[in-house]
């Protein structure tokens, strides 16, 4: 028997704490290093465009708020080094280094570094600019929700759509803006986003889409077409950019987050794995193209991955064939809860199966998406949870039967 294997994880969030537990339940042995570039310990990150600003905003201690966010795990005390509050900058053959120069050893390392908020490319109004990814960020966002305060959220993905929605909860007056025909239109396709626009304009939320962002004063958002939003409060919720830079030169394809195989193992770089959101790989139940899937169950199912992997080659084994994982997202706004299965975004026609769209919110809707005839998602719009596990128990055996195919 060989010396223990050294596994260095870099990030310390969910994916990376998932892959120290899953990595010590297989090879107990191991000596696992957890590194982060914030100084608290893991933390669950859906709730900060939820319920976390506004229970903030309404005056909860932020000790208690961010101690109900804190990831609970199985992982014995002492059996993970955490090196946190340090920033990983490069890999080489001896192991991570980080910030301060310290080089951290490992024979395997696990990329679980996420993501970071992409930003306007543009000056002013800096005091009251806001992004949303971290506990501090939410502190910070909260300070600004003031009722009758006029906010505008730039980009209509989940994250400035669940903002927005809490905002006006709050009693803000609010603003998004999204280039697209719809918020959320890559992600639920037309129909559904333009039934969930209808949804927050319903509650007051002034929608404005086909535009962008021209430029920034103290007291307006200036639009390409000339218009100007006051605006006492900005949120840039434009997406992100994987954090990858540390992992420059390794070997590894960097074009969009790290391109692995179905053992989660780096193309070009064998010994670095990588997991949660900065994963690119194919997923068998739809296709062969490697895609970077944003949701929270993927940190998970891809710690479990990268975990086999390293425990099979550390054993002498063949890694089990196949990766096939099964994406799911949710999302409350509203008051309504989006609860989905499989990839919408993929589809190219939906079929309302329950309910009916003009009447979101106030009844329960199912959506099953399609590509080329045949289902490859279904989502729940306040849906019956029994109701919806039937349908995504019809999806389940489609895609089967198209990757036993």
């Amino acid at each position: 028997m060989g010396a223990a294997p050294r596994i260095t994880i870099v990030g310390a969030s969910l994916a990376g704490l998932r892959t120290a537990e899953a990595v010590l339940a297989l090879l107990p042995e191991a000596r696992v290093t957890l590194i982060g570039d914030e100084a608290s310990v893991p933390y669950n990150r859906p709730p900060l465009s939820k319920d976390v600003p506004q229970a903030l905003a309404q005056g909860a201690a932020e000790a208690a708020q961010f101690a109900r966010l804190v990831l609970r795990s199985k992982i014995p005390e002492g059996a993970v080094q955490m090196r946190l509050g340090q920033a990983a900058v490069s890999v080489g053959p001896g192991g991570v280094r980080l910030a301060d120069d310290t080089l951290v050893p490992g024979d395997w390392i696990v990329a679980a570094s996420g993501l970071r908020p992409r930003r306007l490319a543009l000056p002013g109004a800096e005091a009251h600019r806001h992004v949303l990814r971290s506990f501090d960020d939410a502190v910070r966002l909260a300070r600004d929700l003031r009722p009758g305060a006029r906010m505008v959220v730039v980009g209509g993905g989940f994250i400035g759509c669940e903002i927005a929605a809490t905002a006006r909860k709050l009693g803000l007056h609010v603003t998004l803006v999204e280039p697209a025909p719809h918020p959320m239109q890559r992600a639920l396709g037309p129909r559904v986003a333009g039934a969930m626009a209808a949804l927050h304009r319903a509650h007051g939320v002034v929608v404005v889409t086909g535009r962008s962002v021209a430029g920034l004063t103290l007291e307006h958002v200036i639009l390409d077409d000339g218009q100007a939003l006051e605006a006492e409060v900005i949120v840039e919720a434009l997406g992100s950019h994987p954090n990858v830079e540390w992992l420059a030169g390794s070997g590894a394809d960097l074009s969009d987050g790290v391109l692995v195989d179905d053992q989660m193992r780096a193309i070009g770089a064998s010994r670095i794995l990588a997991v949660g959101d900065l994963a690119r790989f194919a997923n068998p139940l739809f296709d062969a193209v490697p895609r970077r899937v944003e949701h929270w169950c993927v940190p998970g199912q891809t710690a479990r991955r990268a975990a086999e992997t390293i425990a099979a080659q550390e054993m002498g084994h063949i890694p089990t064939a196949g990766f096939a994982p099964m994406p799911s997202f949710w999302s409350d706004q509203h008051g309504l809860r989006l609860q989905a299965f499989g990839a919408p975004a993929l589809a190219d026609a939906t079929r309302v199966v329950e309910g009916d769209l003009t009447q979101i919110g106030h009844h329960p809707i199912i959506v099953e998406y399609l590509r080329d005839g045949l289902p490859v998602g279904v989502l729940g719009l306040g849906a019956n949870p029994a109701a919806l596990a039937a349908h995504r128990a019809r999806l389940d055996a489609a895609l089967s039967t198209s990757v036993a195919c």
